[in-house]
């Protein structure tokens, strides 16, 4: 068992006491200890018979590390078992269902002993939750929303997810004999912001013969947390995880490689007209190779280059395959030079312990150095998220102190002095202006009343922009992946207001969060919107996401030109105070 398995467990065993009433205080210390695995570096499973060393993890006590012992000998936890067999395991489906607290399901559950989401739609559907206290029939068309948008979304995966598990199945083979490589295809190497099967290649001598086949198919089939074998034939194996992804694994000769990537990477739609082309031309595309109608001969298969080329086109990088004006981008060498993780000089969106941060000024830092950047920013929150512990004003000058300390001690990086300041339900900022002033950057971000009427909503974020404190939007449309949809605004009366104003839009690297998605960063670009590509890093370990945050940016078609954090840190720090774009207007 892993931390991220170990963080679950404990997240669901809060959900379900807070279902049940519990004491808060234990409710907190189990999601404090989940906080806690998710983001220590090293796995509990190496020191869980130590005492000491699970003690010396932040937010873990003697009860958590006893919790921790049981999980990993017993593989399961009998606190979670009883609250499982008290209200069964649907009723953790139901907590997924945005607009469905602990506090309603647990009214619904007393009212009718319903808890999974079925049951709850019928009640819905059938007017009968309305009965309830402070439920309502508007109340229930939006559960009745929420949940065909569940729905929806059910048995895909978060894009850091499927990428977590490609990695472990990689690391789980590569020492095999034979095995060359293992190489993610599908809907995660085009970087989709949600994954559904993932598909992996496996190529080398290890396909060359039965035998060694046979070899390979067994090992993959020995990965631990296979929960059912789907298919199994010579050159492919077909599994269900416990956690409900689909994986298919192909076995490839190194001739028929690129010919494979570029039919299981897709998009089902570039492919189409990828073969219509083809066929125009003469040839036949499929996994195995380009082949010339006339004479039946391949003549291109081993790399998509050579595929791409062969039929008049640039290489298309995979982020873009999605049949959006690619193919003919590349027939005219159109394409865009995407931007790279290589280009990025700073990450600029940052919490510490200050608020809801698990490091320090200092550990930031030192991470955003290790990992080359030449600037960050330290970013916590403002004083309305009470829960993160937010900053009024008198703590948020004490904090600019103590960021304008650690930059004088820490050589090799800029350490700028900045905020995300909540964006209130009529468009102010939470903090004064007197001390925003004092900031080197402003992430002005919503993270409540989000239901407002895009009417609303679109003057709110209107009212930020004319502030001239405002450096970047943070996470502009406000959603979370799998459960939240984003709030909705006029689009291009927020994109436009922020062009001229000089405000940049962030993209959130944040795996649950992505955001702006691709279309709406496209739609921002074609306004002349700015943008800056953040982490929104509560550990040091998650500065790491930014490569999800970079995949979005391409499937956007961005460029180097686009981004601001790929300038110069004295450059970047003019831009966020809003100052060339002021000198450029009064020009």
């Amino acid at each position: 068992m892993d931390n991220k398995a170990i963080a679950t467990i404990f997240y669901e065993t809060a959900d379900l006491m807070k279902v049940a009433s519990a004491d808060p205080f234990r409710i907190r210390s189990y999601e404090r200890a989940a906080e806690a695995l998710e983001g220590w570096p090293q796995q509990v499973a190496e020191i869980y018979q130590d005492e000491k060393a699970l003690l010396a993890i932040p937010g873990i006590g003697k009860g958590m590390a006893a919790n921790i012992r049981e999980l990993m000998t017993e593989g399961k936890l009998a606190s979670h078992e009883e609250m499982l067999q008290k209200f069964r395991p649907s009723m953790l489906e139901l907590l997924k269902i945005s607009g469905l607290g602990p506090k309603t399901i647990a009214l619904i559950w007393d009212a009718f002993q319903v808890c999974d989401v079925d049951g709850v739609a019928k009640l819905a559907s059938e007017g009968k939750l309305r009965t309830l206290p402070r439920l309502s029939e508007k109340s229930e068309q939006k559960i009745l929303k929420a949940i065909e948008s569940y729905r929806q979304l059910t048995g895909r995966f978060l894009l850091s997810v499927a990428d977590d598990i490609a990695r472990k199945i990689t690391d789980f083979l590569k020492d095999l004999p034979g095995v060359e490589k293992v190489t993610p295809a599908g809907s995660l190497r085009r970087g989709r912001e949600t994954v559904g099967d993932l598909d992996l290649l496996v190529t080398g001598k290890c396909c060359d013969n039965d035998a060694q086949r046979n070899k390979v198919i067994e090992r993959i089939l020995s990965f631990p947390g296979i929960l059912e074998v789907l298919g199994k034939g010579e050159n492919k194996v077909s599994f269900k995880l416990r956690s409900g992804m689909q994986v298919d694994v192909r076995l490839l000769l190194p001739d028929s490689f690129g010919a494979a990537m570029q039919y299981f990477t897709g998009s089902k739609n570039h492919n189409v007209t990828l073969r219509q082309r083809a066929l125009k031309q003469g040839y036949t595309l499929n996994e195995y190779g380009l082949v010339r109608v006339e004479d039946n001969k391949r003549v291109a298969g081993k790399t998509e280059e050579e595929i791409y080329k062969k039929l008049g086109l640039a290489f298309i990088p995979p982020e873009l395959r999605e049949d959006c004006g690619e193919i003919q981008a590349a027939a005219e060498d159109k394409l865009p030079e995407l931007i790279t993780l290589a280009d990025l000089q700073g990450d600029v969106h940052m919490h510490t312990v200050e608020t809801d941060g698990k490091c320090t000024i200092e550990e930031m830092a030192l991470a955003a150095r290790q990992h080359g950047y030449k600037y960050m920013a330290i970013t916590d929150h403002s004083k309305n998220l009470a829960f993160a512990n937010g900053l009024d004003d008198k703590r948020a000058e004490a904090h600019i102190r103590k960021i304008r300390a650690a930059a004088k001690q820490i050589e090799g990086i800029r350490i700028f002095a900045g905020i995300e300041v909540d964006i209130l339900a009529e468009g102010e900022l939470d903090l004064s202006d007197s001390v925003l002033e004092q900031m080197d950057l402003v992430i002005a971000s919503v993270h409540s009343h989000f239901n407002q009427e895009p009417a609303q909503m679109t003057d709110r974020l209107l009212r930020v922009i004319e502030n001239p404190n405002t450096s970047i939007m943070g996470h502009p449309t406000g959603r979370m992946l799998l459960r939240r949809e984003g709030f909705v605004f006029d689009y291009d009366k927020v994109f436009s207001a922020a062009a001229k104003a000089g405000v940049a839009m962030e993209h959130n690297a944040y795996p649950d969060r992505l955001d702006l998605r691709d279309q709406h960063l496209r739609m921002a670009k074609a306004k002349g919107v700015k943008f800056v590509v953040n982490t929104d890093a509560h550990h040091t370990s998650h500065i790491e996401n930014v490569r999800y945050g970079v995949m979005q940016l391409r499937r956007a078609w961005l460029g180097k030109q686009d981004v601001l954090n790929t300038l110069p840190a004295a450059h970047f720090a003019k831009m966020m105070r809003r100052v060339l774009p002021l000198l450029e207007e009064a020009s």
